[in-house]
């Protein structure tokens, strides 16, 4: 097995597990990179009561002025505007900044979320938090040593049947979960050859990504839930991981049929393989099954399957749910309907409709910015802490290295530092 380090804790640093701080009666934000992801947020954030974006940071002008005339469009005041590529430092530096709101490209998220929380700031940050081990452990010592949030932005685990089969779970319903699988599978061949306006640009940063690297680069979105219905540094942790990947195919095949067999894109040396394959076990002997394709033509899954010892559900191609003793058939349309109306999470009793009306069937974002302004102005733990952002983030490394090395097992750190069993199971502050 290749093993990993596990650095001391810092003199004066103390675990964020359950993390309160000052409540913030309007939370004041500063958004650096406003690309789709940022200004979509900053429509979210103008149903909200008690927050202001004061500063805006991009280093391409016309996505600010996009951001401007969405705060003009909704009444709002026009925000401070950072355009140098150092300017987000200074954006961090204000005094009048509660909340930095981070949607960059991967390979900088870790470094301003450092910086931000070096300067007092509570930081939310796009998947991945961090795509190196090195960047997950600063992430963590930095949160530990300022007592400041540090929150990623996974949506995923707000989507209505991610949160309705948790409940269920924390319900008892599925019995012991023993088994889980989540991924990302979906078919963005043009978007990685292409940049956010759909135009060619075959050296944008997500293909070199894709040239440079293998393993599973975006392991989040179909990992964060399981690893929340697994209770993972609340009663339970991750120990190893086994990962594999095919060899690479999809990705050339495009590029050779879109641009030619002579054209860049066609002659770069893509690492990445198609399917990747990565096998995890926990502390207490259950196993989490995580994928990732974006390099072939499959329908957009994230799977999201539950193995109980009292039942099984699975979110796609069809949302499925078997319960003992009748597991071998699946419940049907309405017995599927009552059982998740019996067990609706809290959250979407109170703001799904809201969440639909605002985001269609993005709810999910709506959900999700909602309850970080709701904790922060409450002075109430996140949903999801720092060591949630490392915990999923961390496979973006760990997996690179078990290809690499045949598939051999590899350690995963407990971010903890041996604190994962303090708080026992997975609870959402009111």
């Amino acid at each position: 097995m290749i093993k990993t380090q596990l650095p001391p804790r810092g003199e004066g640093q103390k675990n964020v597990l359950r993390l309160t701080c000052e409540p913030l009666k309007t939370v004041r934000v500063g958004m650096i990179g406003l690309g789709v992801r940022a200004t979509k947020a900053i429509n979210r954030f103008m149903y909200l009561d008690g927050v202001e974006i004061k500063a805006l940071c991009d280093i391409i002008p016309s996505n600010i002025e996009l951001s401007q005339s969405i705060l003009f469009n909704y009444n709002h005041k026009k925000a401070d505007e950072y355009t140098d590529k150092e300017g987000w430092k200074l954006l961090c530096q204000r005094p009048d900044i509660d909340l930095v709101y981070i949607s960059t490209d991967w390979l900088t998220h870790a470094p301003m979320a450092v910086y931000a929380m070096q300067q007092g700031k509570h930081v939310a940050l796009e998947v991945p938090a961090a795509t190196t081990l090195a960047e997950c452990w600063q992430l963590v010592d930095t949160a530990e040593q300022t007592q400041r949030h540090c929150m990623m932005l996974e949506n995923c685990c707000y989507d209505s049947f991610e949160l309705n089969t948790l409940h269920m779970a924390q319900q008892g319903v599925f019995g012991e979960i023993l088994h889980v699988e989540g991924a990302y599978i979906h078919d963005l061949r043009e978007r990685v050859l292409s940049n956010e306006f759909g135009k060619r640009h075959p050296s944008n940063w997500q293909t070199m990504y894709n040239v440079q690297h293998t393993g599973n680069p975006y392991p989040t979105h179909g990992l964060g839930p399981v690893c929340q219905l697994l209770n993972i540094h609340r009663g339970d942790k991750m120990n190893y991981l086994v990962s594999m990947s095919t060899k690479q195919y999809g990705m050339k095949q495009y590029a050779q049929e879109k641009f030619g067999p002579d054209s860049l894109e066609a002659s770069l040396d893509y690492r990445l393989g198609d399917m990747n394959s990565t096998l995890i076990r926990t502390q207490k002997g259950k196993t989490i099954l995580v994928q990732h394709n974006i390099s072939n033509p499959r329908p957009y899954t994230r799977i999201h399957l539950i193995n109980g010892s009292n039942g099984y559900a699975q979110k796609y191609p069809v949302e499925r749910i078997a319960l003992y003793p009748d597991s071998e058939n699946v419940l049907n349309e309405k017995q599927m309907s009552e059982l998740l109306q019996k067990y609706e999470h809290p959250f979407l009793k109170k703001m799904g409709r809201k969440a639909i009306e605002i985001c269609g069937e993005r709810a999910r974002d709506f959900l999700m910015d909602y309850r970080l302004i709701y904790c922060l102005q409450n002075g109430l733990p996140l949903d999801q802490d720092v060591y949630d952002a490392v915990e999923w983030s961390c496979l973006v490394e760990l997996t690179e290295m078990s290809v690499l090395n045949g598939s051999m097992p590899v350690e995963i750190p407990d971010f903890t530092r041996g604190d994962w069993d303090k708080v026992q199971e997975l609870s959402f502050a009111e």
